[in-house]
């Protein structure tokens, strides 16, 4: 009979609750879908809470198995033929036959009311029926051709659920975090209530990893020309760098010399803000410019922002629009506390009031183009009509 799938909308932990039968139904020994008598009696919803769990109440079907997750919410665990499949938690064996889809089968009936289901083996262990230990070898590998493995699911009432709600796919170890099960109509929702705290900073770091990679990404790498529209940004999305500052010198020729950002000035140690969302690329001592920080942005532009008293965010730090990164100072050459602001695009600094209304610390409605021309590039800009609530 074919497996029906069970709606699976987050992950979760349960605590440990018997739902483990020793008889069962003619019906229960020959199919593997079929519902758990008595499993939402009391309630219409359940918790495991795997964090509970003891080492010896767990263990992967096949330890030096390489699993992959199957489109049907299956895992094939692949290893050398002979291998001996053990049984996921303590339980009591439900089914233990051939099935002309999945050949010999087991399912075992488990006390915290999941069914955990081993299928393709050479040779079935264990007989309906019979209680058995987590890690007790149930079963033998089968094999398709040269090609030694076990289909394993999981299920609740009959339905699979992914088993990456329950376990690492790629490490094997057990989510130690707390699943609700909860009866909807035909179906059962699963809801991870207090998620496992490696998985959860996993997840975290690696959104951390997209997003430096792109806001790190070479804006000119799909040609010579790429266009930022300011016009597009939300409120939130960007942010002057110093809120009520007063520009003491702007960007371009000073006397002899190349002015290469603009000069704001408010108050010593005031607060200084990320332009826009971003990646720390640097934060350090540089030179003349003092206590300095580069973020880079996912629309290809460098903020950077010097003579800082202190940096408050370091190198690798991923950082929002708005967020204060750094106090004011006059370290490096400064001979007053100020910022120094500075805009760059491809290492290139350009005017940061192509971007910035200085007189009313707002971010201009325009659109930018960038055109790179050997090592020199130019900037075009164009008043966007289209901004938002225009």
């Amino acid at each position: 009979m074919k497996m029906k799938h069970l709606l699976v909308s987050a992950v979760a932990l349960v605590t440990l609750t018997s739902a483990t039968k020793d008889g069962f139904t003619p019906l229960e020994q020959q199919q593997i879908s079929i519902s758990t008598p008595g499993l939402f009696a009391r309630s219409d919803a359940f918790t495991v809470d795997f964090a509970a769990a003891r080492p010896s109440d767990y263990s992967f079907p096949l330890p030096v198995g390489k699993a992959r997750l199957t489109d049907d919410n299956t895992l094939e665990i692949s290893t050398k033929r002979g291998d001996a499949v053990k049984a996921m938690f303590g339980g009591t064996v439900r089914l233990s036959r051939h099935h002309p889809k999945h050949g010999n089968v087991i399912v075992v009936r488990h006390d915290n009311g999941l069914e955990t289901v081993y299928g393709h083996n050479a040779q079935n262990l264990v007989k309906v029926g019979q209680r058995v230990k987590a890690g007790q070898t149930i079963a033998i590998v089968g094999a398709r051709g040269d090609h030694g493995f076990c289909s394993f699911a999981i299920m609740v009432n009959g339905g699979r659920i992914n088993p990456a709600t329950i376990l690492s796919v790629e490490s094997h170890r057990l989510l130690r975090q707390t699943i609700m099960c909860r009866k909807d109509g035909e179906r059962v929702s699963l809801t991870v209530t207090h998620p496992d705290s490696e998985q959860k900073a996993l997840a975290e770091r690696k959104a951390v990893e997209r997003k430096v990679e792109s806001y790190t990404a070479n804006p000119f790498a799909g040609g010579n020309r790429f266009t930022v529209n300011l016009a597009t940004l939300n409120p939130g999305e960007w942010c002057y760098p110093l809120p009520g500052a007063k520009v003491i010198s702007r960007y371009g020729r000073r006397g002899g010399r190349m002015h290469s950002g603009v000069d704001l000035k408010t108050t010593p140690h005031d607060k200084i803000l990320a332009a826009f969302d971003g990646v720390v690329t640097m934060s350090q001592r540089y030179y003349a410019y003092g206590n300095y920080i580069k973020i880079r942005h996912a629309n290809g532009i460098e903020t950077c922002y010097s003579h800082n008293s202190k940096n408050l965010v370091k190198k690798g730090d991923v950082v929002k629009a708005g967020q204060v990164i750094a106090l004011t100072g006059r370290t490096g050459r400064a001979t007053t506390e100020h910022l120094h602001f500075e805009c760059r695009i491809n290492g290139r600094t350009f005017d940061p009031g192509k971007i910035f209304d200085h007189s009313n610390q707002a971010i201009k409605m325009e659109q930018l183009t960038f055109t790179k021309s050997g090592s020199s590039i130019s900037i075009k800009s164009e008043r966007n009509y289209m901004a938002k609530g225009k």
